[in-house]
């Protein structure tokens, strides 16, 4: 087998030699010479028969006599080189006699390489074939490469162009998933849009039910509140109605502070509640807590200490919220407290940046378990377990979101069950240089009195749709001496204002019909209103409800169930400005009568 491979690779390696010669003898010889080589030596006697020879193969050389009768050498290699397959084939030229050089040069123009002469020298007749013999494998060769290469590189075009489809297949592909993806995103982008403005409006509706179950509870709160108004200003003499009237004022006090923390609370997850920041001394804060939340600790029978500092300590935050962070805590305080229990709440500076306000009593105190969710809304189960039925669990929430929003912390710690409980509030400090304390003007008595008196003279118009709340208000003000009417509804009103010409008008705001608005809108355009005291008397408290009333021409907002106290010092307020108007109104007579006499 091993033999056969070679023979094979042997025969593969043999090429053709033409010897074209009209003489046998001569191309005997050629034979004899040329043998040697081990190729295929193949004889023509003319010119045609060699051009026969040709079209039958490819041949490495040609040994061509130049003196043959009929084509000679010259015309046959002409016509060899003219045919494009052997144009390229080499041409070696045998005579027998001396050629001239311009023969020697046409037969170069015609392809020759080169010439041997008869007597042929055998050496180098070998010599010369055999080196055109191994031009001829080389350049062979070379085609067999250039062909491999032609090959691989038609099929590497292929590869490439197959690899190419596939990757524009693939990313044809990826771009289908891509384009399906977006379109999967922008409609999850869509759901979530659509989901927000669902939950945003759900907020909405959440947070205007809120302002109109306020609003629906503060009314009946306002009739109970002026009843009991009324009924503390009257002589009781019975100790049980008098027990129960104290009951029912302090239950309507604990049910207006529930709808206060609950709306806070609310304001607060939504961030929705503003600060009105300033500086502000936190003694004052705590003592106007304590004087809060005084009736409560005396009507326990708490023993309440107080420790301030001799300076000011300053944060920047709302008085009013940080003053009802001190009295939620004051209140759970005294509530939680077995009656006759010790309170102290306690202002004190740890470290140069931060205030601390201590809250602590010896009262329940709080499970160990508790206090990690004591700032959290309860459960009814919880508040059932904790024995909290007094509230709805949020006051410490309110604490929580209004200390979190002055940029402070508050912590609560307990020893147990049955042994007190400690609440500490952390504030960041603030250095106020040159600050000016703003000092409320003292009044002596008898201003006082001259004050209440001025402003006892003043006509009030109430109008409120709630009859309870109106006829309650009506009788707690002519009870203090003024001149009352009442309105039950906008159109109302009007009418009674424009006839009776009020200086105060306090104007409830959600009524049927014609709203509190409206009417106020309405009043504002007449000039004969431009100096009456416009109250809004509401059960809205939010941010936006005090913008409406601000931006429909109110005075003041005051919010249901109304603080008379507060009430009061706004109607003694406006008697003083009238006082003043008439008094500069009486100062300016002269001066125009003398005037008018000069014309």
């Amino acid at each position: 087998m091993i033999d056969n491979a070679q023979h094979a690779a042997a025969s593969e390696d043999k090429v053709n030699v033409l010897l074209v010669d009209d003489q046998p003898a001569r191309l005997m010889s050629y034979d004899a010479i040329l043998s040697s080589l081990g190729h295929n030596l193949v004889h023509a006697r003319s010119g045609t028969e060699a051009l026969s020879r040709l079209m039958e193969m490819d041949y490495a050389a040609i040994l061509l006599d130049i003196n043959m009768p009929g084509m000679d050498g010259f015309e046959t290699a002409a016509l060899i080189h003219q045919h494009p397959r052997f144009e390229k084939t080499p041409i070696i030229f045998v005579t027998a006699v001396h050629v001239t050089d311009l023969d020697r040069l046409k037969g170069y123009e015609l392809g020759a390489v080169d010439y041997v002469y008869v007597p042929v020298v055998p050496e180098i007749l070998r010599g010369k074939v055999q080196v055109l013999i191994e031009l001829y494998r080389q350049r062979r060769e070379l085609e067999r490469l250039n062909k491999s290469l032609a090959e691989a590189n038609a099929a590497l075009q292929a590869e490439k162009a197959r690899e190419l489809e596939a990757l524009n297949r693939t990313l044809a592909q990826a771009n289908a998933e891509l384009a399906q993806a977006n379109r999967t995103l922008q409609a999850e982008i869509a759901e979530r849009v659509k989901a927000q403005e669902a939950l945003e409006a759900a907020d909405r509706r959440k947070d205007d039910f809120l302002a109109m179950l306020s609003h629906e509870l503060r009314n009946p709160l306002a009739a109970i509140q002026g009843s009991i108004e009324i009924m503390q200003k009257k002589a009781i003499d019975d100790p049980q109605i008098q027990w129960a009237r104290d009951v029912v004022a302090r239950q309507n006090r604990h049910l207006t502070r529930l709808i206060d923390d609950l709306l806070d609370v609310s304001r607060i997850t939504r961030g929705k509640l503003t600060l009105q920041r300033e500086p502000v001394d936190l003694r004052d804060v705590v003592q106007h807590a304590v004087e809060t939340v005084r009736p409560l600790i005396d009507s326990r029978r708490h023993d309440l200490r107080i420790e301030l500092p001799d300076t000011a300590m300053h944060v920047e935050g709302d008085a009013v919220r940080l003053s009802q962070v001190v009295c939620n805590l004051l209140t759970n305080a005294a509530k939680y407290t077995d009656d006759a229990g010790r309170i102290a709440v306690e202002l004190d500076q740890e470290n140069p940046d931060e205030a601390v306000i201590r809250v602590s009593d010896n009262g329940r105190g709080i499970a160990r378990d508790e206090i990690g969710r004591l700032f959290d809304p309860s459960t009814h189960e919880e508040r059932l377990n904790t024995g909290a039925h007094g509230s709805l669990g949020i006051g410490l929430i309110v604490v929580r979101g209004l200390v979190e929003m002055h940029g402070g912390v508050v912590e609560a710690r307990s020893a147990g069950a049955g042994r007190g409980s400690t609440f500490t509030v952390r504030l960041p400090l603030v250095e106020v240089e040159g600050l000016e304390l703003k000092v409320e003007p003292t009044h002596t008595p008898a201003a006082a009195t001259d004050q209440a008196d001025e402003a006892n003279r003043l006509s009030i118009l109430v109008v409120d749709d709630n009859q309870d709340s109106a006829v309650s208000m009506t009788m707690l003000l002519e009870l203090n001496g003024y001149q009352v009417q009442v309105a039950h509804a906008g159109h109302t009103a009007l009418r009674l204002a424009q006839e009776k010409r009020p200086d105060v008008i306090l104007l409830d705001i959600g009524m049927p019909g014609m709203n509190g608005y409206e009417v106020a809108r309405e009043l504002r355009s007449r000039d004969e209103f431009a100096d009456t005291l416009l109250i809004a008397i509401t059960g809205y408290g939010r941010t936006s409800d005090v913008m409406q009333t601000r931006a429909a021409g109110f005075d003041h907002h005051l919010v249901k169930p109304v603080d008379y106290e507060k009430l009061q010092a706004m109607l003694a307020e406006h008697a003083a400005a009238g006082a003043r108007r008439d008094a500069g109104r009486r100062a300016d007579e002269p001066v125009a009568r003398i005037a008018g006499e000069a014309r």
